[in-house]
C-alpha cells in the first residue's frame, strides 16, 4: 500500500512526503506538483500509522484547494475526510468558533456578513452616529476595519494623529460595539477573534497542540502575519508545522501577504533549509528558461531553478504593435490561427495586468466572432463603474431615460433616499410624465435641495455637449458626478475601478462615428450591443481572459500576456519602490508560468491613457528574457495620415491676437492650438488663472468657442 502511495514520486517529491516527522519548509515551484506532495503526505502520515485523521489539521486558500484535498485522499486511502480538520483559514476559524462560542463570546447561532452586509452594517452605523458616508465612504470605512483586523489590531489599540483617522478609529469602535449587539461577524473578525480565543485562553490552546500533531499548510507564501501568528498558537513548540509555498509566487502584498514568513518559519523552528521541488511537468524548457533568468533579478530569494525533460519546445513569440488596438487585432488573428492548426479556445488564455485592458480586447474579439470569457470577472460594460458613467451619459443624452436616473439620481450617496425617490415615481405616475420631468417639478420634504442639486448637476453637464468631445464629456461626467472622488476613497478597490473608467474615457476618444453629430448617441449604441454580446457558457470552448493574479494555479497550452510596457507592467506604483518593482517580477514570473507549449509576449508602441495616447517604452522584463530565447515577430506599420491644415493660420496676426500675452495654463494668446472635435484654432482672448482657466478660440471649421481647459484637452500646433 505504501508503495503505491509513492509510485511515481521523483526525488525530491518522496524527500518530502517521508519527511520526519517535524516541521518542514517546502519550496515547489510552479508546475512541480505541490498539491500532489502535500495530498500524498497526509495519506502518508496516516498509512503509517504516524497520525490518526483526528492529528491532521490541513489548511487552505480556497474552498476549492480544500475539496480537491479530500477528493484525492479519499481515492488514495479508505478514509472518511468529512472528519479531518481540511479547510481554509477562514472555514477552520468558523469550525473552531462555533465549538467554542462561549469563550469566544459569541452567540451559539452568530451569523457571518459577506462584504455586502458588512457594508449595508456600517451605512447603518454612519446613519446612526450621523457621520457623513460621503467623507467616510462605507467601503473605505470597511477597508480601514478589515486592514487593522487582519493585522490583528482592535481599535483600542490604534492611535492617531488627525482627526480623520481619529474619527475612523471611534467608527471602528462603534462598529465591534453593534456587531457583539446583533450576533454578527465578518470575515476578518473570524481569524481575529479565534486567534484572541486561542491567546486568552491557554488551556484550550494546549487542547488543540495536543489535538493537532500534524498541521500542513497550502501556499503559505501568501499568508499573512496574524495568518502566521495563529498557526504558531496551534503548533506550539512540539506539533509538525509543514508549510508547502514558492517565494517566488507571492503576488498578493496587497492583500497584506508576508512572503517574509517563510524566512520566519525556517528560523522559529530550526529548519536547517527548504526541500526544494523544481522539476516541472507543465512546461516547455524554454519557458522555463526565461522564468528562471526573470526571477532571479529578484533579490532575498530562498531560491531554486525550474527544469524539465520535456524538450526546450518552440522559441517565445515576441510582438510589438504600434497600438493597443493593434495589439488586440494580433491577438485575435494568432488566436484564430490557432484554432485553425487545431487548438482549442478554452486552452488558450490572454493575460493582463489591469481588468481595464480587457476593453481594447473585448471589442477585437467581438469583432473577430472569437467566443470568450472573462475569468473570475466581469465584461468591461458590466463592470459597476462603467454601469454607473454609462447611465449618466444616456442621462445626458435623454433625460427621459428613467432606468439611467434611477441608477445614478443618489450614486454617488447625496442624500436623496429611497421616501424620496419613491415620492418622484408617484408623481410621474400621477402626472404622466418620465421620471426627469417628475424630478425637476419635485418640491418639498426634507431633501428637496438635494433632488434640485441633482438635477442642476444633469443641466450643467448637457450644456457642455456641444463644446466638448465625446471623451472630454465622460471625463467631465466622472469629475462632475462624484465618481472619481468616490473610488479615490475606495482603499480596496478603487485603483481599478478608476482604471476601468479610464478605459472608457479612451474608448470613447477612439470611438469613430458615423455620423458625427450623433457620436454620443451611435456611441451609447455600439456600447449597448457590445455589451449585449452572450458571453460563452460555463463549459463551452472559450477563449480565456484574465489578470495575472486571477490566473495564479491555472494553465494553458497557449498564453498571451499583453500590455507589457514600463508604467503598466511593471505597474506604475512600483517603479520607485524595490519591493513593490520585485512583486511586479514575480506577477510575471506567474505570468510566463502559466504556459505549457506555447507563449507569447506583447507590448504597443503607443495606448491611449485618460483619452490621449501616450507613448511607453518597452517593459523591462521582455528585455531580462535571453534574447536567444526570443522570436520577433514583425509587426504591422502604422496608418499615416496626412497632417491636419488650417492654411488661414498663416496669415498676418491681427494686433489684438499679439503672441506677447500672458500665459493662460501653458497657452497665450494668438497661439494655435488643436482640439479633437473642433480641429485647428487660434487663442483669440482669455480669462482666468490657476487652474481656472477659460480660452476663446477662433476655429477654422467651427467658428468661436470659449473652452475650460479643465476639461478641454488641447494641444499645441
Amino acid at each position: 500500500m505504501n508503495a503505491d502511495l509513492l509510485a511515481g514520486l521523483n526525488p525530491e517529491q518522496l524527500r518530502a512526503v517521508t519527511w520526519p516527522a517535524k516541521s518542514a519548509l517546502v519550496l515547489a515551484g510552479a508546475g512541480s506538483g505541490k498539491t500532489r506532495v502535500l495530498t500524498t503526505r497526509i495519506a502518508w502520515l496516516l498509512s503509517t500509522g504516524q497520525a490518526s485523521p483526528a492529528a491532521i489539521l490541513g489548511v487552505t486558500f480556497t474552498n476549492k484547494a480544500a475539496r480537491e484535498m479530500q477528493t484525492r485522499l479519499s481515492a488514495m486511502l479508505p478514509v472518511n475526510t468529512r472528519t479531518m480538520w481540511i479547510g481554509t483559514f477562514h472555514g477552520l476559524c468558523n469550525r473552531m468558533l462555533r465549538i467554542h462560542y462561549r469563550d469566544a463570546g459569541l452567540p451559539q447561532t452568530f451569523q457571518i456578513m459577506d462584504p455586502g452586509e458588512q457594508s449595508s452594517a456600517i451605512k447603518r452605523l454612519l446613519k446612526i452616529l450621523d457621520v457623513s458616508d460621503e467623507k467616510f465612504p462605507p467601503k473605505a470605512v470597511a477597508a480601514f476595519i478589515n486592514g487593522n483586523k487582519e493585522a490583528g489590531r482592535r481599535a483600542g489599540e490604534l492611535s492617531a494623529h488627525d482627526s480623520y483617522t481619529r474619527k475612523l478609529i471611534e467608527i471602528y469602535a462603534a462598529y465591534d460595539a453593534q456587531c457583539n449587539r446583533e450576533g454578527v461577524v465578518d470575515f476578518a473578525e473570524l481569524l481575529l477573534r479565534c486567534y484572541e480565543l486561542l491567546s486568552r485562553n491557554a488551556a484550550l490552546a494546549e487542547h488543540y497542540r495536543n489535538r493537532f500533531r500534524h498541521i500542513l499548510v497550502d501556499e503559505f507564501q501568501d499568508t499573512n502575519l496574524l495568518q502566521y501568528a495563529w498557526l504558531r498558537l496551534l503548533a506550539g513548540s512540539d506539533a509538525a508545522l509543514f508549510a508547502v509555498g514558492d517565494d517566488d509566487q507571492s503576488i498578493y502584498a496587497f492583500r497584506g501577504a508576508e512572503v517574509g514568513n517563510m524566512r520566519s518559519l525556517l528560523a522559529d523552528y530550526g529548519i536547517e533549509g527548504p526541500v526544494r521541488l523544481e522539476q516541472n511537468y507543465r512546461s516547455v524548457g524554454n519557458i522555463l528558461t526565461a522564468a528562471n533568468a526573470l526571477i532571479e533579478k529578484n533579490d532575498g530569494r530562498l531560491g531554486k531553478n525550474l527544469w524539465t525533460d520535456a524538450g526546450e519546445g518552440e522559441p517565445i513569440r515576441l510582438y510589438e504593435a504600434y497600438s493597443d488596438g493593434d495589439e488586440a487585432e494580433f491577438v485575435c488573428d494568432e488566436v484564430k490561427a490557432l484554432v485553425r492548426e487545431g487548438w482549442n479556445l478554452s486552452d488558450m488564455a490572454v493575460l493582463y495586468r489591469s481588468n481595464a485592458q480587457s476593453r481594447a480586447l473585448e471589442h477585437a474579439l467581438v469583432n473577430a466572432g472569437l467566443a470568450y470569457r472573462i475569468y473570475g470577472g466581469l465584461r468591461f460594460f458590466e463592470r459597476q463603474e462603467i454601469k454607473h458613467a454609462m447611465a449618466y451619459l444616456r442621462l445626458v443624452s435623454n433625460p427621459d431615460d428613467d432606468n439611467a436616473l434611477l441608477r445614478v439620481i443618489n450614486v454617488p450617496a447625496r442624500g436623496i433616499g429611497a421616501r424620496s425617490v419613491e415620492n418622484i415615481q408617484t408623481l410621474s405616475r400621477e402626472q404622466g410624465v418620465s421620471l426627469w420631468q417628475a424630478t425637476c417639478g419635485a418640491s418639498g420634504g426634507r431633501s428637496a435641495g438635494k433632488v434640485a442639486a441633482f438635477v442642476l448637476l444633469i443641466e450643467e453637464l448637457r450644456a457642455k455637449v456641444e463644446l466638448l468631445t465625446l471623451a472630454e464629456m465622460i471625463s467631465l461626467i466622472i469629475d462632475r458626478s462624484g465618481l472619481r472622488a468616490l473610488y479615490e476613497a475606495d482603499r480596496k478597490e478603487g485603483e481599478e475601478r478608476l482604471a476601468n473608467l479610464d478605459e472608457l474615457i479612451n474608448a470613447a476618444a477612439g470611438f469613430m462615428p458615423d455620423d458625427p453629430a450623433q457620436e454620443m448617441v451611435e456611441f451609447l449604441t455600439a456600447a449597448s450591443l457590445e455589451a449585449g454580446e452572450h458571453q460563452a457558457d460555463a463549459g463551452s470552448d472559450a477563449l480565456q481572459l484574465m489578470t495575472v493574479h486571477a490566473a495564479k494555479g491555472l494553465e494553458f497550452d497557449a498564453v498571451f500576456v499583453s500590455g507589457l510596457e514600463e508604467g503598466l507592467f511593471p505597474h506604475e506604483n512600483s517603479l520607485n519602490d524595490s519591493k513593490g518593482l520585485q512583486e511586479e517580477r514575480r506577477l510575471m514570473y506567474v505570468a510566463v508560468t502559466r504556459a505549457r507549449k506555447r507563449l507569447y509576449l506583447s507590448s504597443a508602441q503607443s495606448r491611449m491613457l485618460h483619452g490621449q495616447s501616450r507613448y511607453p517604452i518597452r517593459s523591462r522584463f521582455v528585455d531580462e528574457i535571453p534574447q536567444e530565447l526570443v522570436h520577433e515577430l514583425a509587426g504591422k506599420k502604422a496608418p499615416q495620415r496626412a497632417p491636419a491644415k488650417a492654411p488661414w493660420l498663416t496669415e498676418a496676426m491681427p494686433a489684438w491676437a499679439s503672441p506677447k500675452g500672458g500665459d493662460y495654463g501653458g497657452f497665450h494668446i494668438g497661439q494655435s492650438v488643436g482640439h479633437a472635435k473642433f480641429g485647428i484654432g487660434m487663442v483669440v482672448s482669455a480669462e482666468g488663472s490657476g487652474s481656472d482657466v477659460r480660452l476663446q478660440i477662433n476655429f477654422a471649421e467651427h467658428g468661436m468657442k470659449w473652452l475650460d481647459l479643465r476639461y478641454a484637452k488641447l494641444t499645441a500646433q
